[in-house]
């Protein structure tokens, strides 16, 4: 039997779970086992339960329609590093398809035999809001790269992608969203592009007088303000955790300045009396901004930028806008 190290290291080769944190890898691999199947073995047939999903890590391995006549036709083919079952075992559908070795292959199961897949996920919800996060990140990128077969504009394609890119607290883009569709705004070189994110100085005082649901609300009510603020061309994204911020097409670092300041103003004026149990409060936020390709080319190095500035602009003592190259205003 590998080592769990092992059983770690061909799950991070598998597109569906090399996007987890290692902790949650770790979990998953208890809950692997590797196997050994000669070649011309079916690992599974159509009609089988879809209870398990297999990462291959050596050989290859066909998944084959049964005709009408009885041929078996192959209508696609897994090589190292490649995963299978996973929608059946999401959906909890049973196989509509045969999977046949093609040589000897040593492949990873995940869950092992004898264990259900519902019950690691009562046992462990986090892990399994994770698992389900990476299938649909990696359906959707499975549906990009055939987007030749399907319409984009499919109501099942527009749903997929509401749920990859969108944000189920708030309902702005996630972070998904921002990192992988980011690159698609940078092309051009002569239209300056900002990222502006903005972090409430205070909010930790929220969460801790007036509780975690107060706090939840509190980020609705803030991403609703970001969404009135903007116009048309800006996209509102919420990064993670109590930061939010724009995409700002067409916007030059001085242009964001002015925009920071108004978001500021807005959001310092912003009543959550309602939520605070008519206690009054007013939010103070940092705001940081990066600009391409003034600050920088790289899709992730200019989030990177923007994102470190509000907990420095917290640091010394809040309200503040900074930049990459500047030590900020109040």
């Amino acid at each position: 039997m590998i080592q769990l190290k092992e059983r770690v290291r061909l799950l991070q080769k598998s597109e569906f779970f090399s996007p987890l944190d290692p902790k949650i890898l770790l979990t998953v691999a208890q809950y692997s086992r590797e196997e050994t199947c000669p070649e011309g073995e079916y690992i599974f047939k159509a009609g089988d339960p879809g209870n398990c999903l297999f990462i291959l890590d050596t050989g290859i391995v066909s998944i084959l329609l049964q005709k009408e006549s009885g041929e078996e036709e192959e209508i696609a083919r897994y090589v190292e590093g490649d995963s299978f079952g996973e929608l059946d075992l999401i959906t909890h559908s049973h196989r509509n398809a045969h999977a046949k070795t093609q040589t000897q292959v040593t492949l990873l199961r995940f869950p092992h035999r004898g264990v259900e897949f519902s019950d690691l996920l009562f046992q462990h919800p986090k892990v399994g809001a994770q698992l389900m996060w990476a299938f649909l990140v990696a359906t959707a990128g499975r549906i990009r790269k055939s987007n030749n077969l399907l319409k984009e504009n499919s109501p099942w394609i527009q749903e997929l992608r509401r749920q990859v890119y969108r944000d189920k607290l708030t309902g702005l883009y996630n972070r998904t969203f921002l990192e992988e569709r980011l690159p698609d705004y940078l092309k051009d070189s002569k239209r300056s592009v900002s990222i502006l994110m903005v972090k409430p100085d205070n909010f930790k005082q929220i969460n801790d007088t007036y509780g975690h649901e107060a706090g939840d609300r509190v980020l609705v009510r803030i991403a609703s303000c970001l969404n009135s603020l903007a116009d048309q061309r800006w996209i509102a994204v919420r990064y993670m955790g109590n930061e939010l911020g724009y995409i700002l097409p067409d916007t030059s670092s001085q242009q964001a300045r002015e925009i920071a300041h108004r978001v500021q103003e807005n959001l310092s004026a912003l009543d959550i009396s309602d939520l605070t149990g008519g206690a009054s409060f007013s939010l103070s936020v940092s705001i940081g901004i990066a600009t391409f390709p003034d600050h920088s080319s790289d899709p992730l190095e200019l989030i990177s930028l923007a994102h470190q500035l509000p907990l420095i602009g917290r640091t010394r003592g809040g309200n503040m806008i900074l930049f990459p190259d500047e030590k900020g205003d109040g």
